[in-house]
């Protein structure tokens, strides 16, 4: 099992230990791209997929995504995999000047969710000890 990180969400898949070889279904789940005979789909959009990409009924989202032109990350293991939106994506979230939305505890356990502060001024202090 692999868990599968995209902008969108987090997928838990059946995935190969040499790589992120997924079924067309779990490929659908993890990324909402759609395998159809033209290729991977997502609305009208349809990106061919190279002959290398696809074997045995399961489909290289790993060599999918970077075919996009997106930044894919996984863990030694192969059990963690992030799809990382393209540069292009990212850029638009910069221009616009708009935080993604959040939900952190404070210091007493309780969540707050960034969303629920529009309209009020928001402090945010981040550290890291590395």
């Amino acid at each position: 099992m692999a868990t599968v990180l995209t902008d969108t969400g987090e997928a838990t898949v059946a995935a190969t230990k040499n790589g992120l070889w997924l079924t067309a279904d779990d490929a659908a789940r993890a990324t909402g791209w759609t395998l159809k005979p033209e290729g991977m789909c997502q609305a009208d959009l349809c990106v061919p997929l190279p002959a290398h990409a696809a074997r045995d009924g399961r489909i290289d989202v790993a060599a999918f995504w970077q075919l996009l032109g997106r930044p894919v990350v996984h863990d030694a293991a192969n059990e963690t995999w992030v799809l990382g939106a393209g540069a292009d994506e990212r850029n638009a979230a910069l221009a616009g000047l708009i935080a993604p939305d959040f939900t952190l505890p404070d210091l007493a356990g309780v969540p707050h969710t960034l969303s629920a502060l529009r309209g009020n001024k928001v402090f945010l202090s981040t550290w890291a000890s590395w």
